[in-house]
């Protein structure tokens, strides 16, 4: 990205309940210890600021067992999002999908099924067949599929990820972290349609036939802790007990990952501890929705002149619960320069929120809609209008 310049065009005070707590919570203790006694590593993460409200290990190279799925559905809901695929799209299982041990959907070679189904199959049913058949269509091969995962990896700054797989089944070299899956299930999460298919505790597939399959949420917190819509368990010999789980409450949503507990029932009593604690501390206080339009960008040589900037994910100010303050102010900086084409996502710009000079959270502006180069019969035509406006 170029160097930005910082664009006053857009710096406003307004009052509303906000926290004097949130420096403190950037680098929170873990605050009791018991939190989390029988597992590996854990982290418990407030989802529009990324703000740690606890931690254990967290960069401990770990294996994630199915908890790798959480990368395979932000590339399919990426996907989704930039017009490439469609939920009623019909998706071929070939011979290798089919062949997936572990948990599967039972996927027969050249078996169709649509997007959606297989969604349903990889976040509630935790189908290995279903995500490696996803990772075909979308990248033509597992092996490329497994590319793209590295590369997003990469691309958000996480450190403690390699990726051998779309689906978590042992791989010597597979492996994250704690920090690292947040990360991943908070990217995930700004897409709000995602907690329609994690957070379903059952379903089925092949319904109307005589194959009609029974989906069970392999995360039980779906059906028992208030709340909770996603994401998702992992578990092999190796790994251990793993979850990564999300829940909302009057309007926060937090994040809990556990990695290496020792049986299901003790991950999801110490999942259950992390989010009480996250609840009865914390709350947070939206300012945008995903999407809401921000500023506008000038655009060289494009068919439109300007783009609309909008934020990439819900934006909101983390509190300790009772401290509030007022005067927030909301810092534009847009990139210089920008020549088209452009594509609907490309970062184009930051939003900062300060209080009292000291820096809140940041977040990237993305272009609301692409923008193709202008041809040389578009431009000649702006140049001449604007030549007859001025004469």
């Amino acid at each position: 990205m170029k160097k930005a310049i910082i664009g006053l065009l857009l710096m406003i005070c307004w009052t509303i309940p906000i926290s004097t707590g949130v420096q403190a919570a950037e680098k929170q203790a873990s605050p009791n210890a018991d939190l989390v006694s029988q597992a590996k590593s854990a982290i418990l993460i407030e989802r529009d600021t990324g703000t740690i409200l606890y931690e254990k290990n967290v960069h401990q190279k770990l294996p994630p067992a199915s908890m790798t799925k959480i990368m395979t559905m932000l590339l399919i809901m990426d996907a989704i999002d930039q017009g490439k695929l469609k939920w009623n799209e019909k998706v071929r299982t070939s011979e290798y999908a089919a062949s997936m041990g572990g948990s599967q959907i039972f996927l027969e070679p050249g078996e169709e099924m649509t997007v959606d189904e297989l969604m349903r199959g990889i976040a509630i049913g935790s189908g290995n067949d279903a995500a490696v058949a996803m990772a075909e269509r979308i990248a033509g091969s597992e092996k490329a599929f497994v590319e793209m995962m590295n590369k997003k990896a990469k691309q958000m700054g996480l450190k403690d990820t390699v990726f051998k797989n779309a689906t978590g089944l042992p791989a010597e070299g597979h492996y994250s972290s704690a920090y690292d899956m947040a990360m991943m299930a908070k990217e995930l999460l700004k897409y709000d349609e995602v907690t329609k298919y994690t957070g379903k505790y059952e379903d089925y597939l092949r319904e109307n036939t005589d194959k009609k399959f029974w989906l069970v949420n392999t995360n039980r917190l779906v059906k028992f802790y208030p709340g909770v819509d996603g994401v998702k368990t992992g578990f092999t010999a190796d790994a251990k007990y793993c979850l990564t789980a999300t829940a909302k409450k009057d309007g926060m949503r937090v994040i809990a990952v556990i990695f290496g507990a020792p049986t299901p029932k003790e991950r999801n009593e110490q999942i259950t501890k992390l989010l009480d604690y996250a609840f009865s501390q914390y709350q947070t206080h939206p300012v945008y929705k995903r999407n809401e339009v921000i500023s506008h960008v000038k655009i060289s040589k494009g068919k439109k002149k300007e783009a609309e900037l909008v934020t990439a994910e819900p934006i909101s100010v983390l509190t300790k619960k009772g401290a509030n303050v007022k005067d927030i102010q909301k810092v534009v900086k847009l990139k210089e320069n920008v020549k088209a084409p452009i594509q609907k996502g490309e970062e184009l710009g930051t939003l900062v929120l300060k209080q009292n000079g000291k820096k809140l959270l940041e977040s990237p502006l993305v272009a609301k809609q692409s923008v193709q180069e202008a041809s040389w019969w578009d431009l000649w035509k702006r140049t001449l209008s604007s030549f007859v406006k001025s004469a």
